[in-house]
């Protein structure tokens, strides 16, 4: 997978609240399918679907452990996307800095006179 289709692939999954919501629970620690379908009104098939994307984004991986298989969150996808974000906060973080310049150096000149001369 090219870094554009990782990222693609990253933003896709985080588009859908309840794969956020999954994220933010493997982000205390692994859990299992049922632990991880417990706080939806969902079934667990549903909740595997969301699973699939989130591993096919690289986001979690599935350990197996005897009879479990405890899904773990995974950082370098989130790291990228971050990574990509971060540079456009920037851009916008320059872009302001040079408005509020310009606005300061406007307020700082004296307001010219609108009266006409003769």
């Amino acid at each position: 997978m090219t870094p554009s289709e990782r990222l693609d692939a990253t933003f896709a999954a985080l588009a859908d609240p309840t794969r956020r919501a999954i994220l933010a629970r493997l982000a205390d620690g692994e859990a299992s399918v049922a632990q991880l379908a417990e706080p939806f009104a969902m079934s667990q098939p549903a909740i595997s679907k969301h699973l699939k994307v989130l591993e096919r984004a690289g986001l979690i991986s599935t350990a197996q452990s005897a009879q479990r298989r405890p899904r773990t969150i995974q950082a370098a996808p989130l790291a990228e996307a971050n990574a990509w974000l971060e540079a456009y906060r920037q851009l916008w973080e320059r872009r302001y800095s040079a408005l509020d310049e310009l606005l300061g150096q406007l307020q700082a000149k004296p307001p010219k006179s609108k009266r006409k001369r003769h």
